[in-house]
């Protein structure tokens, strides 16, 4: 089995071909997968023709599952979630904005694999944007503001009763299956620059939405600098684009991206099943 692993041509991201997922796959393949992977931070596996058991067992070559919580697991499964949306569905787009997945969590996940069941002929990319590169070209004057700085991460925007997610969403008619909670209340505290367990290299972590303050500083004072952050941290040239076909695999690190979703496919079902990678 010989892998080939071709970079996208934009900032960061790559292909890798020549493997079948829906059979084992030995550790040596794993070793120069996980190496891609933290070089390249998104690897998109194309013509894959897996099942849920082969997306789980793919899954935990790279760590123990991840805890998801707010959306139901399909039926049968504990940690496989649909991101699907009906052809003739209104409610906003799922998770249309910047974050990183669960950043909320004490041990935020390590990675995300998404597998691509019903793709629509056009829309729906996925975004990302590569947190190494914006701290390592933010400007000094910035970086001294936020740096040994904790953020405040919580869910509640997004998944309390009265958030984003929350009753209102429900009566819309959303065909995901969101719970929302006042678990979502909970708050954690991260480093805004962090250093990733494996490669060393430092970015920052996580950005406004799930992150509500910053640790010693007044509200006001800290959301103009979480503002200031996010313009800085989602700038098109750390960005890479990802375009789906139908039978495709996807892994990103959580620890060094944010990503969103985008819409465009309007009037056309999409179904993808994901899986979390939990911090190991």
């Amino acid at each position: 089995m010989s892998l080939e692993i071709s970079p996208s041509g934009q900032p960061f991201g790559a292909s890798i071909t020549g493997l079948n997922l829906s059979m084992a796959v030995s550790s040596n393949v794993v070793a120069e997968i996980r190496d891609a992977w933290l070089q390249h931070h998104v690897l998109a596996f194309p013509d894959q023709a897996i099942s849920d058991d082969d997306l789980e067992r793919f899954t935990l070559l790279f760590g123990p599952f991840g805890d998801d919580p707010f959306i139901a697991p399909i039926p049968g499964r504990k940690h496989i979630i649909a991101v699907k949306r009906a052809a003739a569905e209104t409610a906003p787009i799922f998770a249309e904005s910047w974050h990183t997945d669960w950043s909320f969590q004490e041990a935020p996940p390590a990675g995300t694999c998404l597998y691509g069941i019903t793709i629509p002929p056009e829309g729906g990319d996925t975004l990302f944007v590569n947190q190494h590169l914006a701290l390592e070209h933010m400007p000094d004057t910035l970086r001294q503001r936020i740096e040994g700085r904790q953020a405040i991460h919580s869910a509640r925007n997004a998944y309390a009763p009265t958030g984003f997610y929350g009753a209102a969403d429900r009566a819309a008619g959303r065909s995901m299956d969101i719970r929302p909670s006042d678990d979502a209340e909970a708050t954690q505290r991260h480093p805004i620059i962090s250093r990733h367990p494996e490669t060393g290299r430092e970015a920052l972590f996580g950005c406004a939405g799930y992150i509500i303050g910053i640790e010693g500083m007044e509200q006001a004072e800290s959301w103009d600098l979480l503002t200031e952050i996010f313009r800085w941290q989602t700038q098109p040239q750390f960005q890479y684009r990802h375009k789906w076909q139908p039978r495709m695999l996807l892994m990103w690190d959580n620890r060094s991206l944010l990503h969103m979703a985008t819409g465009g496919y309007k009037g056309f079902d999409r179904l993808l099943h994901r899986t979390t990678i939990g911090s190991a």
